[in-house]
């Protein structure tokens, strides 16, 4: 999916350095401390030596960035792309920490990535990649330490296979060592659903704040991976009118509503959004600037720049992917009066549901769906209350609200912690 070309409004990193800076300086914290918060606490370069199945042998890069440990293990995804970043997963790591902190879950936060192009490979590979990959940050993860999970690009399947390596590594088998796997090797039941449904959640909170009604809400969602296709199906279910859907290839706009259900049937077989016959074709670009009440980018990052925020006619936008807002846009945002619910609280549902699976994996317990979904509702409209609230407080938008409240939570511990010489 196209993203905006201007290198400032690009930056993942740059992006959430910014928001952190206006956010501290907000909370008039110390110099040394405000410089403790934004370093990370390490940074992992590895290259990957793979037998391709040509019998060709191929390097690839890898990374893990732990950026903090303050508040429990590392918690963070890994994803696969050809374009991938120590920066980008600089700033992703960062962000996940201020993810788990708004949420109040006991992780820091992580992030990893392979550069590579999974279209171009085989299973096979993948799987090669992906065990070497696990074995060169052996010593730096593990269920008391740092704890991964799928992210772009990557699945149960990749996570089934870095748990089974880190477990042959130390003689038995340890489910907790990642999150995100199949239900039959400890996965959690809800997780595939969790970030959708964490968008919903939040989504569903900002209409009591207006006094609107699900079923005259009218909702676009730009993604249609797991996290846009879920939350589609869940608003839909729950009497919401899904009225525009696109994905990297392009969308379909219907302003009566979009079966959805038929939609992702249409969608499994043609691998695409487009050719929908129940509405009209629209460019993926296109549909983020048109009216709806809730619009929802599950998609990638910097989709609403500068140059188009000033042309979303939605008054609330829900953050499902990460990073899909640049700071530029922030305040051309603010400024109309659009209700923003940032990607640190929006998406949060899934690793919020991700630490309820590594507690089931080490109590060797596993909770009924109706439970996981009970409790991460409880979790996502305490912190949906906690950043409005704090908003509101501070005079300052929810963007900021949310960096200053996991700030403000992990300075805290911090402090108790004392610096350790």
């Amino acid at each position: 999916m196209k993203v905006v070309e201007t290198e400032k409004e690009l930056s993942v990193y740059e992006s959430m350095a910014a928001r952190f800076d206006v956010a501290a300086q907000k909370l008039n914290l110390d110099e040394g401390l405000v410089k403790y918060l934004r370093t990370p606490n390490r940074e992992i370069i590895v290259h990957i030596p793979v037998a391709m199945d040509n019998g060709q042998l191929e390097v690839f890069d890898g990374y893990r960035v732990q950026h903090s440990i303050a508040r429990g293990p590392c918690k963070g995804g890994l994803r696969y792309g050809p374009t991938v970043t120590l920066d980008e997963i600089r700033g992703l790591a960062a962000e996940m920490t201020w993810k788990c902190a708004v949420v109040n879950i006991p992780f820091g936060g992580a992030k990893g990535g392979v550069v590579c192009d999974p279209d171009k490979l085989s299973q096979g590979e993948l799987e090669r990649i992906t065990r070497r990959y696990t074995a060169e940050i052996l010593d730096y993860i593990g269920p008391d330490r740092d704890v991964p999970a799928p992210d772009m690009n990557t699945n149960e399947q990749t996570m089934a296979w870095i748990m089974d390596t880190y477990s042959m590594h130390v003689r038995h088998t340890v489910t907790a060592s990642v999150t995100g796997k199949p239900l039959d090797l400890g996965g959690s039941r809800g997780r595939r659903e969790a970030t959708g449904r964490g968008c919903m959640i939040v989504c569903d909170q900002a209409l009591k704040r207006f006094g609107w009604q699900r079923a005259s809400t009218r909702v676009i969602v730009q993604g249609f991976g797991n996290v846009g296709s879920q939350a589609a199906r869940l608003m839909y279910e729950a009497g919401y009118k899904v009225i525009g859907v696109a994905d990297m290839y392009g969308g379909v706009f219907n302003p009566q509503g979009l079966d959805i259900p038929k939609l992702l049937d249409h969608a499994k077989e043609a691998k695409a959004v487009k050719g929908f016959l129940r509405g009209e074709a629209i460019g993926n670009q296109e549909i983020l600037e048109q009216d709806c009440d809730v619009l929802l980018p599950a998609a990638v990052e910097s989709v609403i720049h500068s140059k188009n925020a000033s042309r979303i006619k939605a008054r609330v936008l829900v953050e499902g992917a990460n990073s899909p807002t640049t700071p530029p846009a922030d305040d051309i945002l603010f400024e109309r009066g659009v209700f923003v619910i940032p990607d640190i609280l929006a998406n949060a549902g899934g690793v919020t549901v991700s630490y309820f699976e590594w507690v089931q994996d080490r109590q060797g317990y596993f909770w009924p769906e109706g439970m996981v979904n009970e409790r991460l509702k409880h979790i996502m409209v305490a912190a949906f209350n906690d950043v409005v609230g704090y908003g509101e407080k501070h005079n300052v938008n929810n963007r900021i609200a949310a960096y200053m409240l996991a700030i403000d939570r992990v300075a805290f511990t911090l402090k108790l912690r004392g610096i350790y010489a």
